[in-house]
């Protein structure tokens, strides 16, 4: 039996469980938490929650069950964090940024020494679907053997965990930022100021489908690590080109008015 690490818990590393089909793995996932000494645990629609089978299996870690958060989307578990890393054992994500397990704990320790920091992680049969990946900045995905690729959930948390404790550990950062990093809801607003601009002017999709523009769009700013500044800029960037459309709708009016004028 080993001693306990002598290190605190990262308050701001959070792990997200998307619908979560058997409530055991819930309870592994807070044991897999508490061995690592991570206490933040987000359930976005889970099929059974709370559950005795989820308590079985948590083994100890049944006060992370009692105070889980239960949300109802995705967008409510990470809307105050500055970074989202999404895992998948898919490999057609060709426009997202892919980390190894090391590499997202590292980023992930430095961002959450200011800002919280989400792991989302999907349902055990079909992953997270392409609108839950749409909000992650990063991916994580795990390298397995070929003959075997398939994790279980609570495996995948354990994994991601202790090299969330190891960064903790071993890693020496440079000294954050004075500007902190722009959250996920912040990111959001920007998406939906940016989409009312594109109809504004007219600039659309011109793609065989039709629905690809914002997906690319929110990969391409996903991949900046944008900080609020950043965003506030953008934002009022936006916000000029409306203020100037409307301007120039109001000069059309007046010489319309001004030509129709008999006198």
């Amino acid at each position: 039996m080993t001693a306990p690490t002598d290190i605190h818990p990262p308050a701001q590393i959070r792990i997200v469980l998307v619908e979560t089909s058997h409530p055991g793995n819930i309870g592994a996932v807070a044991r897999a938490m508490k061995n690592m000494g991570l206490r933040d645990l987000v359930l976005v629609r889970p099929k059974s929650f709370p559950h005795s089978e989820a308590s079985a299996r948590a083994s100890g870690a049944t006060d992370l069950l009692t105070s889980a958060r239960v949300v109802d989307s995705v967008e409510a578990a990470i809307a105050d964090c500055a970074l989202v890393i999404g895992t998948t054992s898919r490999e057609r994500e060709h426009n997202f940024r892919v980390w190894d397990v090391k590499e997202a704990a590292e980023r992930a320790h430095d961002v959450g020494r200011q800002s919280p920091v989400a792991f989302l992680f999907g349902n055990e049969r079909a992953g997270l679907s392409n609108e839950e990946l749409a909000q992650a900045n990063a991916l994580l995905r795990i390298p397995t053997s070929e003959e075997y690729a398939s994790l279980n959930l609570a495996m995948a948390v354990q994994i991601v965990s202790y090299e969330i404790l190891r960064a903790r550990g071993t890693k020496i950062s440079a000294a954050p930022t004075v500007v902190p990093p722009a959250t996920a809801e912040q990111i959001e607003q920007f998406y939906a100021h940016l989409q009312e601009v594109m109809n504004d002017v007219g600039f659309r999709d011109r793609t065989q489908g039709g629905t690809s523009l914002m997906t690319r769009l929110r990969r391409l700013f996903g991949r900046t690590d944008m900080d609020q500044n950043e965003v506030n800029i953008l934002r009022g960037f936006l916000t000029a080109v409306q203020q100037k459309r409307r301007m120039a709708g109001q000069r059309a009016t007046e010489t319309g008015r001004a030509q129709d004028d008999p006198s």
